[in-house]
């Protein structure tokens, strides 16, 4: 079971991450987003930050399916995020190690090249 508290931990060893100020976690390397908090939205009431669900880029709508459809109690997406590369991951459903995966995938895919080849490199 992860919280968001380890969605920060991990995320902040990542190089080069900077946590932008939020309701709830947001955090980008090379100025792009690669985790963050879900903004709900009903209609008709007030965005609501969820901090018990990340959203996580996965690069292409292969992997985002791949995703939704082999694990849908850890994945889901709402219209909202239709031909995005990004899925909602319910954290008390996920592991620690699964979720430093996912959040260490996101940020290769989203780090300028030559940070990624750093990290890997190290």
């Amino acid at each position: 079971m992860a919280s968001a508290d380890d969605v920060r931990r991990l995320a902040l060893a990542l190089p080069h991450t900077v946590e932008i100020d939020s309701a709830g976690f947001d955090f980008r390397v090379g100025n792009k987003g690669f985790v963050w908090s879900y903004p709900e939205r009903v209609p008709g009431q007030p965005r609501v930050i969820r901090t018990d669900i990340a959203v996580v880029f996965v690069g292409d709508e292969a992997e985002k399916q791949a995703l939704l459809l082999g694990e849908p109690e850890l994945f889901f997406t709402t219209p909202g995020y239709d031909g995005l590369p990004l899925v909602m991951l319910r954290l008390p459903e996920v592991g620690v190690k699964r979720l430093r995966e996912l959040i260490t995938d996101a940020w290769r895919m989203r780090a300028p090249d030559e940070l990624a080849a750093d990290f890997d490199g190290a």
